[in-house]
């Protein structure tokens, strides 16, 4: 499954066109390297997603064969490793 896809699947994204934007931004990582929207992503990969003020590291469980998920089945394809708020430096 492609990675902008199982973002949205996964609920980590509100809308396939966010996770795009984030992964041309370079805020998404997959095992320690920058990921283009279109790459596969497997069971077992790890992913860094960098948003405004949050640092969210996530393990993969299971990549679905459908591009639909029901909702309380999101939550199952990962496994959260670190959700970290960074903070504001206005020195």
């Amino acid at each position: 499954m492609r990675l902008d896809l199982f973002l949205k699947v996964s609920r980590l994204c509100p809308r396939r066109s966010v996770a795009q934007e984030l992964c041309d931004a370079g805020a998404v990582e997959v095992n320690g390297t920058g990921a283009k929207p279109s790459r596969a992503v497997r069971e077992g990969d790890e992913i860094k997603l960098s948003r405004r003020h949050r640092v969210t590291r996530i393990k993969v469980l299971s990549a679905p064969a459908t591009k639909q998920v029901a909702r309380h089945e999101a939550s199952s394809l990962y496994e959260i490793l670190s959700d970290e708020e960074l903070e504001e430096n206005w020195n």
